[in-house]
């Protein structure tokens, strides 16, 4: 297989033991992770201050995340192909280097177009640090220093959408939302003195460009930005009535028949595909994209509850989402012994049900709720999502074995990606639509007609002792106020029901996963 992953430095024997370069690239990889994962999430508090900056709308600020997100989609399955043509060392070194220089653009922007054109830049090259550390970890780890390695990477993709939110928050109350950007300066810079220690240099492969599946790139390209453009602005275009999603779901639809006829006709191409025949890696894709779908649902329905109903500011939102990392961080001593020494299977059904459990508590919640409220579902919900996320890297990995880990790793990243796309989606249908189903109902049941609203208003004629006409008005007004936030709180709990019922759904494809094969000796020395 040297012609597939001859890019790839070849890492330890099986059976033999990591050498200190190869955890130097693991934590390398691992750094690389957090910091595309971390800017995924961390402009969504500080959004209001960069609007008010660069003189953004609020529908104008959206492509500040949008833009992002459409350019990471596009990179993350051209990984495997890159990493092939320049070698493991030289990608990460050229993405590393241009992800800190367009961080420095978004941070010194003053306009809308820098910002966006800088952070589409931070996606692009970002996209390429995710699947890159799983390859790392899975082609210098042997087997039974596997499940340390990917309870390295588990936590990092757990803590990084989790602790953006926080981190921009701070910095942009306390310091200023552009070390958002500039903080990715430093970290750089330590990143790439990590790789030039523990990656060996390659030879670049430059003739791959004369064979490349240059259609399938195209078409690729193409169908997974015009799906999650579609994805993030559909609900704000109002779906089909948007000229413009209409043939942005023309040009996605156009663009995977393009991708799948190349999967037939190209002799290497762009995105393996056909690793989805592989039931039990097929299975970890499908459990990543639900789970990234409701975890990505629930750190947007979350803050919503928290500043609209609970009247929280984006610190204090913050505060509340960073429980759910918690769990990550008083297990990560064990969690290399508990990945190397359970049943995938069980672990993942028990991940799910925890999760599916943390959505059904906060369903609950009422107008009333504040951020204490949330306390147990955000702690299950950490359970969840580590119990969950930490073997489907692992037996993801290892059904597609080495030779295919680049390709495999995109494939996975992608589905992630996409179903946070699609959580997202899903929440603002929800949230828009039943939020006035909701009003309209309880306007049929409570009007200034009612015994109930009669009440209402005689209560704040008589409480606020000023004439009938002022005080009917005024009752009236806060009627509609407590109808609306009544209304919201209703949409919020029938989004995490949703979040819940899918969960749930999703639990029997547990059954096709198969465990890592690993010695007994292996899995109790991967432990230590």
């Amino acid at each position: 297989m040297t012609g597939k992953m001859g890019s790839v430095a070849a890492g330890p024997s099986e059976q033999g033991s990591a050498s200190a370069a190869d955890w130097v690239a693991v934590v390398a990889g691992a750094l690389g992770a957090l910091m595309a994962t971390l800017d995924t999430s961390i402009t969504n508090t500080a959004l209001p201050q960069i609007q008010g900056a660069i003189g953004a709308s609020g529908t104008e600020g959206t492509w500040i995340g949008t833009g992002y997100l459409v350019a990471e989609v596009i990179m993350i399955p051209l990984t495997a192909w890159l990493t092939r043509l320049f070698g493991l060392r030289t990608l990460l070194l050229i993405t590393t280097a241009a992800f800190v220089f367009f961080s420095m653009v978004c941070g010194l922007s003053n306009g809308l177009v820098e910002m966006i054109v800088g952070r589409a830049g931070q996606g692009f090259f970002g996209g390429a640090l995710i699947p890159t550390a799983q390859v790392i970890i899975r082609t210098r780890l042997p087997a039974r220093q596997m499940p340390v390695g990917m309870s390295i990477f588990g936590i990092i993709v757990l803590l990084g959408p989790v602790l953006g939110p926080v981190v921009g928050g701070y910095l942009a109350e306390e310091v200023s939302w552009r070390w958002c950007f500039f903080l990715n300066l430093p970290v750089g810079i330590g990143l790439a003195a990590l790789l030039l220690l523990g990656l060996p240099r390659q030879s670049p492969n430059l003739g791959l460009l004369a064979k490349a599946d240059w259609w399938g790139i195209v078409g690729m390209a193409v169908a997974f930005s015009c799906l999650t453009v579609v994805s993030e602005e559909g609900q704000r275009e109002k779906w089909f009535e948007s000229s413009m999603i209409v043939y942005l779901c023309l040009a996605s639809l156009l663009g995977f028949i393009v991708l799948f006829i190349t999967q037939k006709t190209s002799a290497d191409p762009v995105i393996k595909l056909s690793l989805l025949k592989n039931s039990t890696f097929a299975s970890c894709t499908l459990i990543a994209l639900v789970v990234g779908a409701a975890t990505y649902g629930a750190t947007f329905v979350v803050p919503q509850f928290l500043s609209g109903i609970a009247g929280y500011n984006p610190r204090q939102a913050g505060g509340i989402m960073a429980l759910s990392a918690l769990p990550v961080l008083l297990l990560v001593p064990i969690l290399p012994r508990i990945v190397g020494s359970f049943d995938a299977r069980l672990m993942v059904a028990l991940g799910l049900a925890f999760f599916a459990l943390s959505c059904f508590v906060d369903v609950g919640l009422g107008p009333d709720s504040a951020g204490g409220d949330f306390t147990i579902s955000q702690l299950l919900r950490g359970v969840g999502q580590m119990l969950a996320a930490m073997p489907l890297n692992q037996v993801s990995m290892a059904a597609i074995g080495r030779e295919n880990a680049a390709d495999g790793a995109g494939i996975f990243s992608m589905a992630r990606n996409l179903g946070g796309s699609i959580g997202l989606a899903m929440s603002g249908i929800l949230i828009d639509q039943r939020s006035a189903v909701h009003s309209d109902s309880i306007r049929e049941t409570l009007t200034a007609n009612s015994p109930a609203g009669q009440a209402r208003i005689a209560a704040s004629g008589v409480t606020q002792g000023i004439d009938a006409a002022t005080a009917k008005l005024r009752a009236i007004s806060q009627l509609s106020s407590l109808i609306e936030k009544d209304a919201l709180v209703m949409t919020y709990s029938d989004c995490f029901w949703l979040m819940g019922v899918l969960i749930l759904a999703i639990s029997p494809v547990v059954l096709l996963l198969r465990r890592p094969k690993q010695s007994s000796a292996a899995t109790i020395a991967a432990a230590h």
